[in-house]
């Protein structure tokens, strides 16, 4: 830079030219910085943006496996033998002698009613027996009598040393002696059946359980006149093992339950908890027609209930053995997709790319389905992201951690 050395005004020029010197340089640095930033940034708009990679998805190769097949059907239990506990005889409710709602044996004592007027009852007839028991002791005693006279009169007559009217009379006393050994002992026997009666009445006033099972609510209480005419019962006895059980099958299943009543079939029952209990059912029966407005039959059970946990009138499921097969294709039920009545299974191909296939399903075997048609041993479903794949995407497999096997069979 040169400096020109003036007089006056020589100071201002000088530092006037340092001034625009500076700002010079200043605005070079700018436009260097702004062709920098713009070729920074059309460079970035070059260059392309990375493709995503393939999404994962879980697979699962399909095996064969044995597999027992089951059908399950809705079914409620009932009460087959329930009893309604009534009186016998006529009284007034002395004591109730069991708990509502617990379990009572045959036998066991329910109600005892007023019996004084039974008891009283039960020795007026022995009294009457008693004193029938006596007249046939003094009938036969005449009896006696009037043998003895036959046998005294008869030879005296022949000798002619007695009249034969006296030999007549003794023979009519002994005809209607012997009549009278005869009425009496029916008298006996007559009061004996009152004495049976009574004592039977007496029985009567104590009411028993007549079979073993839950008893329910009493409908009458302590005081309350029993009646044998009343159309009320005193309560209800529900026996609960074994428990019987009714549902409904098709028409076209019916040869199936018709040749299970031999045995061949095996059942369980489902709890509405899904629990199922260690024991096998068996048939009983099944009814002789077919409702015609839902072409159903109803087939009824029996199931062991020994600690009584199953009650009459249960929602409960019936779980039918069906068949066995052997090798069957089984694919997660969550893996089956199905569009306007079609069913299909995405598969994994040796390039990785996704495929749709249509499948026919079978029967259900606990959450799996067996697939009839359009699978083969080795093939790879997706059974999990399936949300975010379609034909003909590529993705990357990866194995699946569901179990193949069947649980809780």
């Amino acid at each position: 830079m040169t400096v020109i050395k003036m007089t006056g005004g020589a100071t201002l020029m000088t530092a006037t030219v340092r001034r625009r010197t500076y700002w010079t340089a200043a605005g070079i640095l700018i436009v260097a910085v702004a062709i920098g930033l713009l070729a920074t940034t059309h460079g970035k708009a070059a260059t392309k943006p990375a493709p995503p990679p393939p999404p994962e998805v879980s697979v699962l190769h399909v095996e064969g496996e044995d597999v027992a097949t089951y059908r399950e059907y809705p079914a409620r239990t009932y009460a087959r033998d329930l009893v309604e506990v009534r009186g016998r005889v006529d009284g007034y409710v002395d004591r109730r002698a069991f708990d509502i709602g617990s379990d009572v044996r045959a036998g066991q004592v329910l109600y005892v009613l007023d019996m004084r007027p039974y008891e009283a009852e039960v020795e007026r007839a022995r009294g009457a027996l008693a004193q029938a028991t006596a007249d046939i002791a003094q009938a036969e005693a005449a009896l006696l009598k009037a043998r003895q006279d036959v046998e005294r009169l008869e030879p005296l007559v022949k000798e002619e040393a007695a009249a034969r009217q006296d030999l007549d009379n003794a023979l009519a006393a002994r005809q209607a002696s012997e009549a009278a050994v005869v009425a009496r002992k029916a008298t006996v026997e007559a009061n004996r059946a009152i004495l049976r009666s009574a004592e039977l009445n007496l029985e009567y006033a104590t009411i028993r359980a007549p079979i073993s099972g839950r008893v329910g609510d009493s409908l009458l209480q302590v005081g309350g006149l029993v009646t044998k005419t009343s159309p009320q019962p005193l309560t209800t006895i529900v026996p609960l093992d074994p428990v019987w059980v009714r549902f409904q099958v098709s028409e076209a299943e019916l040869p199936l339950f018709e040749s299970g009543k031999r045995g061949s079939l095996a059942i369980e029952l489902v709890l509405s908890d899904g629990s199922v209990p260690a024991v096998q059912g068996h048939l009983e029966n099944t009814l002789n027609s077919v409702n015609t407005r839902t072409g159903t039959l109803e087939v009824q059970a029996t199931f062991r209930n020994q600690d009584h946990t199953v009650l009459p009138g249960q929602f409960v499921r019936v779980r039918v053995r069906t068949a066995e097969r052997r090798q069957a294709l089984l694919v997660p039920q969550s893996a089956v997709q199905e569009l306007q009545g079609q069913q299909s299974v995405l598969t994994v191909g040796a390039d990785n790319i996704v495929q749709a296939r249509a499948v026919v399903t079978g029967d259900r075997v606990d959450q799996r389905w067996i697939v009839e048609q359009g699978l083969k041993t080795g093939d790879a479903i997706v059974v999990d992201g399936l949300q975010k794949v379609r034909a003909g995407t590529r993705v990357t497999p990866r194995a699946s951690s569901v179990s193949t096997r069947t649980n809780g069979r």
